[in-house]
């Protein structure tokens, strides 16, 4: 009987209302068109992370803490750029693996946008889950165009699980002096330039875990040229990349630091390049299964002016490395090698490893200078236009 009532509780006359049309959400992104000058949090405002929650129309300067929230996605207007700067700019910008920050053009296509300066000293700044694409349209330094851009003697940044992707130029770009205050499990691909142009007292902070390798312009870490400061009281380790990562030097390379390589580490060195290891030490000892590689950025002989060490340290060792292509000019006293060991009291130990395709000698020691005495037996030497070993 209950079920009856129930039934006939509505007449048939009655006019059925439709329920009203929800709300229509609204979803007109927020223009940022002014400098900021105080505080400011940009929150997420839409689920859809197709949708900006934000748009840049014009260069906006960031002079105060800027925080950026997880899921928030801004688009840039055509040649716009974000400036972090030093008189008070902070940059806060902490997403998540499952609500990424985006910074994005307002279209989709490489090279739309500027892209990211900073010039920021303070050690908050930090970049976390934070992806750059479509950047790149013009020069953010000089010439050279990237995602972002970290400039001058005293700017800081932290970069952590970011990609930097679809760049017309670098995906980041690290100006000489700049602190890369940590550098973690970072992605770069599809970026027209290499992924990442920086200078040698960075490379130390680059991480194992970071991916250079998809689809860039060429699939390496580039190196301008630059010196590893003396550093007496710790090494300066540059590591292997698991995904084989070459470490590219477009120059020249002068070192006086205790600079070690690890196994497995690849250097590629442009046609103008040399390492010229002037103080400290160079330590390569990579293993048997695992072995270091020094050789030109086109793997030819006579490539790359080659190696010298004026260092006096009983910790220069190569050991378990195959250093092939230099000598395509004169390294030192008019003579072409891939080594050269060259000063009073300068020394190295060369042991288990391939010396090949210089345009001169496999090795040059000059007379006031220490090799040890197996040399020539403990190493492999391979296509050398001259003599293996020319020791005065």
């Amino acid at each position: 009987m209950s079920f009856t009532l129930l039934l006939g509780s509505c007449k048939e006359d009655e006019d059925v209302k439709p329920a009203p049309d929800p709300d229509p959400v609204d979803t007109t992104p927020i223009v940022i068109d002014a400098n900021i000058r105080a505080k400011l949090t940009l929150n997420d405002r839409f689920d859809n992370p197709a949708i900006p929650d934000y748009i840049v129309n014009a260069n906006v300067t960031v002079n105060a803490e800027l925080e950026i929230k997880p899921g928030v996605v801004i688009a840039f207007a055509r040649d716009t750029r974000l400036e972090i700067n030093d008189n008070g700019g902070i940059l806060l910008a902490k997403g998540t693996a499952e609500k990424p920050i985006r910074f994005i053009g307002k279209e989709t296509t490489k090279g739309f946008w500027s892209g990211v300066t900073f010039r920021s000293s303070s050690s908050a700044n930090t970049l976390e889950y934070v992806q750059v694409l479509h950047a790149g349209s013009k020069p953010l330094y000089s010439t050279t165009k990237a995602g972002m851009a970290v400039l001058g003697s005293q700017a800081e940044v932290n970069i952590k699980n970011c990609l930097f992707e679809a760049n017309a130029g670098y995906g980041l770009y690290i100006q000489q002096g700049v602190k890369l205050a940590s550098f973690e499990k970072n992605n770069f691909k599809d970026n027209t330039e290499a992924g990442i142009l920086l200078g040698a007292e960075n490379v130390k902070t680059l991480d194992t875990d970071s991916k250079f390798t998809d689809g860039n312009g060429r699939n390496v870490v580039e190196i301008f040229a630059s010196s590893l400061p003396k550093n007496a009281t710790s090494d300066v380790v540059w590591k292997g990349f698991k995904d084989k990562t070459p470490y590219r030097l477009l120059e020249g390379l002068t070192s006086d630091a205790n600079w070690k390589l690890l196994p497995g580490v690849i250097i590629e060195v442009g046609r103008a390049g040399s390492i010229t290891i002037d103080d400290g030490y160079f330590n390569a000892v990579g293993t048997e299964t695992s072995k270091i590689v020094i050789r030109g950025a086109e793997n030819t002989a006579a490539y790359w002016k080659g190696m010298i060490c004026f260092s006096t340290s009983d910790q220069n060792v190569i050991e378990n490395a195959e250093i092939s292509g230099g000598g395509n000019i004169a390294i030192v006293s008019g003579k072409k090698a891939n080594i050269a060991v060259y000063g009073g009291q300068s020394r190295m130990t060369i042991r288990k490893s391939v010396i090949s395709n210089s345009g001169g000698y496999g090795i040059f020691v000059n007379y006031q200078a220490t090799i040890n005495a197996d040399v020539e037996t403990a190493n492999t030497f391979k296509d050398n236009a001259q003599a293996k070993l020319l020791k005065e």
